[in-house]
């Protein structure tokens, strides 16, 4: 029997890794944060069978040309996100399985819109796994039997599941909203099965801004040879991952001081030991120019996730802000100040971990 007119719907919003990014999939400590600016939009209806709908735009089968297939293909590639839907219901029912949570046999449908963009490294797929997982959770009313703390493992299981290689810093991102300070240490792992998760006040973060080209570069090969040297005990790239958590460590203390200055210097070395560690090739011309155009007006500058798109800073205010708009503009990028969300977890779950 179907659920009369039940229709629930929720956003996950795009995230910015601020600082100690990519550490987090090195048992590495960061500090990430969800932006109000982009976001993705899941819808759960009730219905008689259980039916994952294509998105009219990101789910496209029917072309008018094979121009247009090619065109399509180039600007928004293979995969829309019917393939991150299904993934998620399935690692929800086998992780309620496995943790004996009963759920119910009611059907239901579901569809997606997301304004994220494509390859900018803002989470975009993670979002609607995210939004799409709450969704889950309300419609079978286990929010309270599944921890907030395992949520983030759920959204990247599901990616796994599609062979999408990333760590928990940008599921932790969503799952919580506004700013977190994330632990990742192999010890948190090991024991607890995730990190240790801590909210941070959105008031802490002075104004930042979002640099991004309309046809970014692939950034989902930039973990590949580090992982492997880290892996095989190379010491420069252990040094260094470590530098970056430290980092991390070192600007939640910079921020609960709001000592700014140093703060624009952590983000700078941030995006310096990446570089040295990946190389220029592997992270792209494109997302290098985007550092090098916000350093040019004396901002500080790193990026978001794996390339795409960079978070900058202005420490010397309005007039610098100008100026990078101005070399930004001029250099064909978009750029636009970044609102940050607030934490999207109920006053319930919220006091569940202040007293953990």
């Amino acid at each position: 029997m179907v659920r009369e007119r039940e229709v629930i719907t929720h956003k996950a919003y795009a995230r910015v890794g601020l600082l100690g990014n990519p550490s987090d999939v090195y048992y590495g400590k960061t500090i990430s944060f969800s932006v109000a600016n982009f976001y993705a939009t899941v819808t759960l209806r009730a219905s008689p069978e259980l039916v994952i709908q294509p998105h009219p735009v990101h789910d496209l089968v029917h072309f008018s040309s094979l121009p247009q297939l090619v065109t399509r293909l180039n600007s928004e590639g293979y995969y829309g996100g019917v393939r991150l839907l299904m993934a998620i219901c399935k690692v929800f029912y086998a992780y309620c399985k496995d943790n004996a949570i009963e759920i119910s046999d009611d059907n239901f449908t579901l569809s997606y819109d997301t304004n994220i963009p494509r390859q900018a490294g803002l989470s975009g797929s993670s979002g609607i796994v995210c939004a799409a997982l709450s969704c889950l959770l309300d419609f079978f009313n286990v929010r309270e039997l599944v921890k907030v703390e395992i949520r983030p493992n759920l959204v990247l299981a599901a990616e796994k599941e599609l062979g999408i290689v990333a760590g928990l810093q940008d599921r932790v991102a969503q799952v919580y909203g506004g700013l977190v300070y994330m632990d990742f240490s192999k010890e948190n792992m090991d024991e607890l099965g995730h990190g240790i998760y801590i909210p941070m006040d959105l008031s802490l973060l002075p104004p930042l801004y979002l640099i991004y080209a309309e046809n970014p570069s692939d950034s989902g090969k930039v973990h590949s040879k580090v992982r492997e040297r880290w892996l095989d005990g190379d010491e420069f790239i252990v040094s260094s991952m470590e530098e970056v958590a430290n980092i991390a460590e070192e600007g939640k203390t910079v921020l609960e001081e709001k000592d700014y200055p140093k703060f624009a210097t952590l983000m700078n070395r941030n995006f310096d030991l990446r570089r040295s560690m990946f190389g220029d090739e592997a992270l792209g011309g494109l997302n290098i120019k985007m550092v090098e155009v916000a350093r040019k007006v004396g901002a500080a500058s790193k990026f978001t996730g794996s390339g795409g798109a960079v978070v900058a800073f202005c420490p010397e205010g309005t007039s610098q802000v100008k100026l990078l708009q101005d070399e930004c503009q001029k250099e064909g990028l978009l750029i636009q100040p970044i609102e940050p969300f607030p934490s999207r977890l109920s006053e319930i779950e919220l006091k569940t971990l202040q007293t953990k």
